[in-house]
């Protein structure tokens, strides 16, 4: 079952990414992002983790989408395409997509060992374990954290400038 439930949910996340990619449209490439980050967390999920599949859902499938989105109304890309979708099975996909994904995740949740420790010795126990992975993150990887942070940062604050239009000054909009 875990298997079958697993490749339903790989070939969703690549679908949604394959989708992601072709997609013309910005707003409906960001909508497959967030249909590949929720396959995701369900694979974290299948993965016995309970703390990443939260933690994908929140930090990934809510603020990063949200984060992008942002970006994608403030550059305008919206207005780009005001045409309707040249590909008509874009809709019927993403819905079908998304509900076999819901339908995954209910399965995977409400199985009665779901948030169980996974057989398989310490190393797999303790993968979920938000303390290891605070442990982890601050110790080990302490440094890629931080470079991650100072990147998104950066392309937070070149799009912010790049988009930034002259605006007249109050002296310049009277000779005008």
């Amino acid at each position: 079952m875990e298997l079958f439930l697993f490749i339903i949910t790989a070939a969703i996340a690549l679908a949604g990414a394959v989708a992601m990619v072709l997609t013309r449209n910005a707003i409906h490439s960001a909508l497959f992002l967030l249909l590949n980050f929720g396959a995701v967390a369900v694979l974290f999920l299948l993965l016995y983790s309970p703390f990443l599949f939260a933690i994908q859902l929140t930090v990934y499938a809510g603020a990063i989408m949200v984060l992008f989105l942002f970006v994608v109304m403030l550059l305008g890309a919206e207005r780009v395409e005001d045409a309707p979708d040249q590909i008509a099975w874009q809709r019927p996909l993403g819905l079908a997509m998304g509900l076999m994904l819901l339908l995954v995740a209910l399965a995977t949740a409400f199985r009665s060992s779901a948030f169980a420790p996974a057989p398989g010795g310490a190393a797999l126990e303790a993968f979920g374990d938000p303390a290891a992975l605070g442990a982890l993150l601050f110790t080990h990887y302490l440094l890629p954290f931080q470079v991650t942070g100072i990147i998104l940062l950066v392309a937070v604050i070149g799009v912010v400038v790049l988009n930034q239009r002259r605006r007249p000054r109050p002296s310049e909009a009277k000779t005008r």
